[in-house]
């Protein structure tokens, strides 16, 4: 819940399935498949489950927040019409049974024959441009010139975007280190909301619990965040510089110095003890 409290432990489910019934294993191929004929991108998908009502958002298990997704972008697009919706499940509540879709065509190759792979190339290339990394990936263009490297010290930006974005609210104002570069990935923000992709370098920020969380946290916790450049800011670090007064005694002053003045990226979480964190998911 991005950091928020009152929600209770997680309490993870034993031996906990994949799928908890049939719709949502349908649910979850649908979603990808949409996504494969390029008719929506992972990060729109984001933007509208976070449109939820609120107290239907807490009430609601995962794959109905995918459902309530999946429909609402289905409509913002115009591939399908709400009443078309509302006519078939109104079918379905008075015991008519489920529409089946037809089965398409085959494609075809380029000399007219018959070739499933065709489809298939298409639909992958299609999901992999949805979830952000096109026909060639981006993550080492070496194009994109990285704005910090690791060992930087870094300010998350303060920012309180009223439209999607990855960068959690626990972390907004504090004070981090640059883990290492991922490379180049398409930023979310704008990527959610038709905006362009606006590549740029994804870095894992090192946080230390005490700056998160308070000085009743274990020291030596640390809590690794992947940010975009667009999310951090340098911080001015304060150095001691050794000047000569005019009686020829030494004596130091503080001088402000600028490091890599910057800014970077958002993803997903990781809280780990110690423990070097996996790139983001695209």
């Amino acid at each position: 819940m991005g950091g928020m409290h009152g929600f209770g432990p997680v309490v993870p489910e034993r031996d906990e399935p994949v799928f908890h019934a049939e719709w949502e294993r349908r649910m979850f191929a649908i979603a990808l498949a949409m996504m494969g004929r390029r008719a929506f991108n992972v990060d729109e998908f984001r933007r509208t489950i976070e449109r939820m009502p609120p107290h239907h958002y807490l009430a609601a298990t995962y794959y109905e927040r995918w459902l309530y997704a999946l429909e609402n972008l289905l409509i913002e697009k115009g591939i399908v019409e709400r009443t078309e919706i509302d006519v078939v499940m109104a079918a379905v509540r008075a015991g008519a049974s489920p529409l089946r879709a037809p089965v398409g065509e085959p494609d075809r190759g380029s000399d007219g024959s018959d070739s499933p792979d065709a489809g298939k190339a298409q639909d992958s290339a299609g999901l992999s441009e949805a979830l952000g990394g096109g026909a060639r990936s981006l993550r080492y263009d070496q194009s994109y010139h990285p704005r910090f490297k690791a060992g930087d010290r870094v300010i998350a930006r303060n920012m309180n975007p009223e439209n999607h974005t990855r960068i959690p609210r626990y972390v907004r104002g504090h004070h981090g280190i640059v883990h290492r570069d991922w490379g180049v990935f398409v930023f979310p923000d704008t990527h959610a909301h038709g905006l362009g992709t606006k590549p740029q370098h994804c870095y894992a920020i090192e946080f230390d619990a005490h700056e998160l969380w308070g000085g009743d946290h274990p020291a030596g916790d640390r809590v690794y965040v992947d940010l975009w450049e667009d999310y951090l800011d340098a911080i001015l670090q304060t150095t001691a510089i050794g000047v000569k007064s005019r009686n020829g005694e030494s004596r130091k002053r503080l001088a402000k110095a600028v490091t890599n003045a910057r800014p970077v990226k958002p993803a997903r979480i990781r809280a780990i003890k110690n423990t070097a964190p996996k790139p983001p998911d695209a």
